[in-house]
C-alpha cells in the first residue's frame, strides 16, 4: 500500500489529505459514491480523507449574523465600561460633598483618587487580560471581567460613606474587571472581520463616546434624586451587560500553540514563556510601535484634564465643559470616519496614526494662542476628530503587525505601557501651571511628545521582522490546491479583485497534471476537490478514469 500525504491550503483553512490504495478494478471508492476501498485481502477498509489542522488560522467571515452580533456586544462592552469611567466626575462631586460635610480636609484628593485608581487599574492590568485570554479564552476572560465590574459596583453601594473601601471596590475591583473585559472586546473583532476590521473597530470604540455623551446626564439625575447607593446599584445592573456580551464572544481562531521546549532553558524562562507570547517581542516593528505610543501619550491627555481651568482663566463666563464635549462628539465621528478610511486599499494604517499624533500635538501647542472662544471650540473639534483616528487604529495595527495569534497580548501589553504616561502627564502639567500661573508652557510642552512619538514611528518602515525575511528568502516551492472547483471554473478571477479584495489562492495547472479542463468531472465541486496530485502521479488508471465521459452519470 502506498501512502501519500500532502498539505493543501485554500482560502479557508489548511487540511491534510491522505492518500489511499486504488481499487484493483481501477475505480476510486469516493468517486463511485462509496466510503471504503478494498485492501489486499479483498476486504473493505475505511478511507480517511480529510483531517483538520487543530492549529490552523481561519479566514474571518467578514459578515454574517454572528459577526454583527459580536460587533454589537463589543460596542456595548466598550460603552458601558468607559461610560462609567468617563462620568466619574458626577460621582466625584457627590463624594467630595460627603467628605467635606464630615470635616475631612483632604476631601478633594481622596475623592479624586477613587477615579484615578479605576482608570489606572484598567490600563495597568491590561497585560494580565491579554495573558488570560490566551490561556482560558476570550469568552471566559470577559465573563470574569463582567462579574468583577458588576460585583465591584454593587459592593460600592454599601460603602458610600467609607472612601477607603471605595478604593478597593470602585477603584481596583471595577478597574480590574474593566481591564479583563476591554482587551477581549478589541481582540474578538479580528476573529470575525478582516476586510472591514478598521470600520468595525471604529464602530466599537465609538461606543465609549456615545455612552459618555448620554450617561453624565442620566447619572446626575440619579445621584440627585436617589443618592449614591441607589445609583451604584443601577450602575451594577448596567455593568452586568458585559456578562451577556461575553456569551457572544465565540472565538474562531485557535489559541496560540504551546512554546517549544528547548534544552538549556531555565525553569523560570520556560514558565514565563508558557504565559507570555515572546514572539511579539521578537518583532522589531511591534517594539517600535509599542514604545512610540506611550511616548506620544505623555502629553496626549493634558488638554482633557486642564481644559476646564484653561477656559476659566482665559474666557471667564463661557462654558468651561463645552470644549471637552466637542472633543468627545468629534472623537466618535473620527473613529467611524478613519475606521472606514483605514479599510481602503493601499492605506497605510501606521502612517494614518502618525498623522493623527502630529495634528494632535500641533493643535495642543496652538491652544495658548487662541484669542477667541469660537476658535478654541474649532481646535477642540479638530482634536477630537484625530483622537478618534488614533484610538480606532490600535486594534487593526496590532493585527497587522502581530497577526491573529499575537494580537490579544499585543493590545494588552500596549495598554499596560500606556498607563504610566496617561497618569503622569496631567499632574506634571498641573505642577508647571502652579509655578508659572499660566497654561502657555504646559500646553506647548504637552504638544512635543505626540510629535516625537509620531517621528519614532517612522522607524517601523526601516526594519523588517525575521519572519518576513524568511518568507522572501525561501526557495521552497509553494503547495498548491490541485484543481479549481466548479465555482472557480464558472467564475474566474483572472487576478481581478472580488468584492474589492484580491484572492491570492494557490491553484495547480490542470494541463500539467494531464487532465482535460473541459472534463465533466470538473463541473462537480465535491469531486474536483478530491483530485489529488499524488494519485495522478502514482495511479495512471485513475488519470484514465478521470477522462471517461460516463463518470459524470455515475456521480
Amino acid at each position: 500500500m502506498t501512502e501519500n500525504s500532502r498539505i493543501v491550503k485554500d482560502s479557508v483553512t489548511p487540511v491534510i489529505v491522505k492518500g489511499v490504495v486504488a481499487a484493483t478494478n481501477g475505480h476510486h471508492a469516493q468517486l463511485n459514491g462509496g466510503h471504503a476501498a478494498l485492501g489486499k485481502d479483498g476486504k473493505k477498509m475505511i478511507v480517511p480523507l480529510l483531517e483538520a489542522d487543530a492549529h490552523a488560522v481561519h479566514e474571518p467571515p467578514d459578515g454574517g449574523t454572528r459577526a454583527w452580533l459580536v460587533m454589537i456586544g463589543a460596542f456595548l462592552c466598550n460603552g458601558v465600561l468607559f461610560g462609567v469611567i468617563n462620568t466619574y466626575s458626577v460621582v466625584y462631586l457627590s463624594l467630595q460633598k460627603q467628605l467635606q460635610a464630615v470635616g475631612d480636609n483632604e476631601a478633594s484628593s481622596k475623592a479624586a483618587l477613587v477615579g484615578s485608581l479605576t482608570i489606572g487599574t484598567t490600563f495597568l492590568l491590561s497585560p494580565v487580560s491579554g495573558i488570560l485570554t490566551d490561556k482560558i479564552g476570550l469568552r471566559r476572560t470577559t465573563f470574569i471581567g463582567g462579574l468583577l465590574t458588576c460585583s465591584g459596583m454593587f459592593l460600592s453601594s454599601f460603602f458610600t460613606d467609607n472612601v477607603t473601601a471605595l478604593y478597593f471596590t470602585y477603584g481596583i475591583m471595577f478597574g480590574l474587571g474593566a481591564a479583563l473585559a476591554y482587551t477581549p472586546s478589541l481582540a474578538i473583532l479580528g476573529h470575525y472581520f478582516k476586510r472591514y476590521l478598521g470600520l468595525v473597530n471604529g464602530i466599537v470604540t465609538a461606543g465609549s463616546s456615545v455612552f459618555t455623551a448620554i450617561m453624565p446626564i442620566c447619572l446626575d439625575y440619579l445621584v440627585e434624586h436617589t443618592g449614591l447607593k441607589t445609583s451604584f446599584r443601577i450602575l451594577a445592573v448596567i455593568s452586568s451587560f458585559v456578562i451577556f456580551c461575553a456569551m457572544l464572544y465565540k472565538p474562531l481562531q485557535p489559541p496560540p500553540p504551546p512554546p517549544k521546549v528547548k534544552p538549556g532553558r531555565s525553569a523560570v524562562n520556560t514558565f514565563l514563556r508558557s504565559f507570555i507570547n515572546f514572539d511579539n517581542w521578537k518583532k522589531k516593528r511591534y517594539i517600535i510601535w509599542a514604545v512610540s505610543i506611550p511616548i506620544a501619550l505623555f502629553g496626549y491627555f493634558v488638554p482633557y484634564v486642564h481644559m476646564g481651568k484653561f477656559v476659566q482663566d482665559n474666557f471667564p463666563g463661557k462654558g468651561e465643559n463645552l470644549p471637552v464635549m466637542c472633543i468627545g462628539i468629534t472623537s466618535g465621528l473620527g473613529r467611524l470616519l478613519f475606521g472606514f478610511i483605514a479599510d481602503m486599499p493601499r492605506v497605510n494604517r501606521v502612517l494614518l496614526q502618525q498623522m493623527s499624533f502630529v495634528l494632535i500635538g500641533t493643535l495642543t501647542m496652538c491652544l495658548p494662542a487662541t484669542g477667541s472662544f469660537p476658535l478654541l471650540l474649532a481646535i477642540a473639534l479638530a482634536m477630537g476628530l484625530f483622537d478618534g483616528c488614533f484610538i480606532s487604529l490600535l486594534g487593526p495595527i496590532a493585527y497587522d503587525i502581530c497577526g491573529p495569534r499575537g494580537a490579544t497580548q499585543a493590545i494588552g501589553f500596549l495598554l499596560g505601557m500606556c498607563s504610566l504616561p496617561l497618569t503622569l502627564g496631567p499632574p506634571v502639567a498641573g505642577m508647571l501651571y502652579d509655578q508659572t500661573g499660566s497654561y502657555k508652557l504646559p500646553f506647548i510642552l504637552a504638544g512635543i511628545p505626540p510629535l516625537f512619538g509620531a517621528s519614532t514611528m517612522f522607524l517601523i518602515r526601516c526594519v523588517k521582522d525575521e519572519a518576513s525575511k524568511q518568507q522572501t528568502m525561501t526557495t521552497e516551492p509553494k503547495l498548491e490546491p490541485l484543481a479549481h472547483t466548479a465555482w472557480d471554473c464558472e467564475n474566474p478571477t483572472d487576478g481581478k479583485p472580488i468584492n474589492g479584495q484580491l484572492h491570492h489562492e494557490r491553484r495547480a495547472t490542470l494541463a500539467s497534471s494531464g487532465i482535460n479542463a473541459k472534463s465533466p468531472l470538473l463541473t462537480h465541486a465535491s469531486v474536483s476537490s478530491l483530485i489529488l496530485e499524488a494519485y495522478i502521479a502514482d495511479n495512471p488508471v485513475f488519470r484514465l478514469y478521470a477522462e471517461r465521459k460516463y463518470c459524470y452519470g455515475i456521480l
